[in-house]
Formats: structure tokens, C-alpha cells, sequence
């Protein structure tokens, strides 16, 4: 099975994933943006270019997903936007993930990058995956040591979250409120942000399992800033 994989909650991350009848993934392409501000400039002409690299044509797709957040409302967009229009054009299913799910299957199999080079000591027990929210506050969501979700996700300031280890970019920023919730960042895991060819593979653990994907639609957690103005006092239509 052929997946592309597409992830722009916090970088504008693309990847070619092959799926296997048991459950292993092998990354054929991937691409990973630099910047956090330039995702619709990036992710289209990225994907394009795996797509050639590979050799494959959209339409040899089997599955599009994408993940859902949480994550800033533009980011979130530009990736879901992105999947859904590709798949109705080339008549693929499209559907979501967690964001975070991606950092959760890296650390749960020890592979932090798209080869799979191991991590070095396992964690064995719950753990939170954290990522920049901004306002000095984090999305965080719980999982088991196997990479399966227990809570979450959530959006809140660093001290909110469970007691234990965090991994995810959103543990290193706010070490002395994790300390004071009885967390503590997981060195060598505290700069870890989703990626598509782990999302990729966090989507073939779920189907793996017998686990539906989610429906693709941004997990945003907040309301937006940008309100509709109320009309003016007086002002008759």
C-alpha cells in the first residue's frame, strides 16, 4: 500500500510511505521545511517533487493522510487544504491522524529519524508528547509506552501536564513549569516535532490494529483570535 503522508502542525512535512501486510513501513521519499512560516509555499511543490523521485503518480496512491493537529490554525490549513484537494483530484481517500501521534510512534519504536536510527534508551512507561502552542502554553497529549493514545490532546500551560516524561519540542521550553507538575523533559527527546513519515507509520500502526483513522478536520483546541465584528450600535440594515 502506497501513502502519502502529509503533516503541517508545526513544520510543512511530506512523505512517500510504502505499507506492508505486517504492519512495517519503509519511507521512500520525505521532505521536511525549514521554516514554520512559508507551508503553502513549500508543501505543494515538496510533494510534487517525492512524487517524481519515486516515480509514482498521484493517482497510484492507495491512501492520503494527513495530520489534524493540533496545531496553529494556518499551519493546520495549509496541510489539510492541501490532502483533501490532491485526493479529490486524484480520486484518493484522505484521512487523519493526530499530529502528535507521530512523535508518540518515533519514541514507542525507538526511531527518531525517517531511516529509523534508534533511540538509544526506551521509555517504559506513560509518557506525554508536548509541542509549542505559543502564549507560553503547549499541546500535550498521554501515552502508553506502546505508543497508543490515553489522553488527549489538550492545549495549557506547561505545569498542567502529567507527572513523568515528555518528549516533543514543547518539553525544553518550559522546564521549570514541568518540574513543578513532577514532569521532567526526556533528554535527546525535547526537540522532536511531527513528521510525516512517522505519521505515516502511526497510520499504518492504527490500521495495523483494526483502529479507524480520524476524519480529516483541524483539531485546533482554541477559538480563533479573529472575530466578526459586531455591528455598530444604531446601524439599520
Amino acid at each position: 500500500m502506497l501513502i502519502l503522508a502529509v503533516d503541517t502542525s508545526a513544520l510543512a512535512t511530506a512523505a512517500l510511505v510504502r505499507a506492508h501486510d505486517d504492519g512495517r513501513t519503509e519511507v521512500l521519499e520525505s521532505f521536511a521545511a525549514t521554516e514554520t512560516n512559508a507551508h503553502a509555499e513549500v508543501l505543494a511543490p515538496a510533494i510534487g517533487g517525492i512524487l517524481e523521485q519515486a516515480g509514482v503518480a498521484g493517482g497510484q496512491l492507495d491512501r492520503i493522510v494527513v495530520g489534524v493537529g493540533p496545531g496553529p490554525f494556518t499551519g493546520l490549513r495549509v496541510g489539510l487544504a492541501t490532502a483533501q484537494a490532491l485526493g479529490f483530484a486524484w480520486q484518493v481517500p484522505v484521512d487523519g491522524v493526530v499530529s502528535l501521534d507521530a512523535i508518540a510512534w518515533q519514541v514507542a519504536h525507538r526511531a527518531v529519524e525517517p531511516d529509523g536510527a534508534g533511540i538509544a534508551a526506551p521509555i517504559t512507561e506513560d509518557f506525554t508528547v508536548a509541542i509549542d502552542a505559543r502564549r507560553r502554553e503547549v499541546y500535550w497529549a498521554r501515552y502508553s509506552a506502546d505508543g497508543r493514545l490515553v489522553d488527549g490532546p489538550h492545549v495549557g500551560a506547561a505545569d498542567q501536564v502529567p507527572a513523568g516524561p515528555v518528549v516533543g519540542i514543547g518539553a525544553s521550553l518550559y522546564p521549570d513549569a514541568l518540574e513543578a507538575a513532577g514532569a521532567h523533559a526526556v533528554p535527546g527527546l525535547d526537540r522532536l516535532q511531527p513528521q510525516a513519515a512517522a505519521l505515516g507509520a502511526a497510520a499504518v500502526g492504527l490500521l495495523h490494529a483494526g483502529e479507524a483513522l480520524r476524519t480529516p478536520v483541524p483539531l485546533y483546541l482554541r477559538e480563533a483570535d479573529a472575530k466578526v465584528p459586531q455591528a455598530m450600535k444604531g446601524r439599520t440594515a
